[in-house]
């Protein structure tokens, strides 16, 4: 069972998260996408949501899973989801719903959730100035409000990272404009420097793609088969 978190204002349906799952049930795997709070096909305020609600929707579809079909092996997390996706399997219990998780990807994944929180106030400093301001973000209109950088500003990602014990793939290009390749070098450092991770994240350089995997159509296929070989290996079917 592999669960997919999608990236920030981005939903189940983006074009990268449809092909790659489709991909993935062609190999024989399961494959549960997901609407986070606002956002898709979901209920609820986009601007009244942040990262604590992002884990807890994750944990959510997680438990949804067991419930329907089967127990999540694999999570994986592209971008802002990727970040949701290391925090949650860092900071997984014996008795939650990732506790038969066996191996994570993560796509284009950013090391913390500080820099997005900047990185929205510098689009519309209102955001912190009145409490709500507006961000454009892939030509659509977002409405964010303070609270959300706010969360953003409290998550210890890094201390998280540092505890996976999992067996990690990274998938990152170079030439990201959106979260730069150093985010990925410094994921596979804090996992492997963990005592007796024996190397257990992997990078992948992804040469010429893009953010959202829309430049190279086979770069949708060449990822999709990473993360199939990557469950193959280490979660089975």
């Amino acid at each position: 069972m592999v669960l997919f978190n999608h990236c920030f204002t981005c939903n189940k349906d983006l074009k990268a998260i449809v092909r790659i799952s489709r991909r993935l049930a062609d190999a024989g795997l399961t494959v549960l996408r997901y609407d986070m709070t606002g956002l898709g096909g979901s209920e609820g305020d986009f601007a009244q949501t942040n990262f604590a609600t992002n884990l807890a929707d994750l944990h959510a579809a997680a438990r949804f899973a067991a419930d329907q079909l089967g127990p999540v092996r694999t999570m994986v997390g592209h971008s802002f989801g990727g970040a949701a996706s290391m925090m949650a399997a860092g900071n997984r219990t014996d008795d939650g719903p990732l506790a038969e998780l066996a191996c994570l990807v993560t796509l284009a994944a950013p090391s913390d959730t500080r820099h997005l929180a900047d990185l929205l106030v510098h689009m519309d400093g209102r955001i912190e100035r009145e409490g709500r301001g507006e961000v454009t973000i892939g030509g659509f209109r977002y409405a964010i409000d303070r609270q959300m950088v706010e969360d953003f500003r409290t998550h210890d990602l890094t201390a998280a990272i540092a505890s996976i014990d999992l067996p990690t793939m990274i998938l990152h290009s170079p030439v990201d404009e959106t979260v730069g390749y150093d985010q990925a070098i410094r994921i596979q450092s804090l996992i492997n420097q963990r005592p007796g991770a024996d190397a257990l994240a992997s990078l992948v350089t992804l040469a010429g793609a893009d953010h959202l995997l829309v430049r190279q159509p086979k770069d949708l296929t060449f990822v999709a088969d990473m993360i199939a070989a990557m469950v193959h290996r280490y979660a089975g079917k």
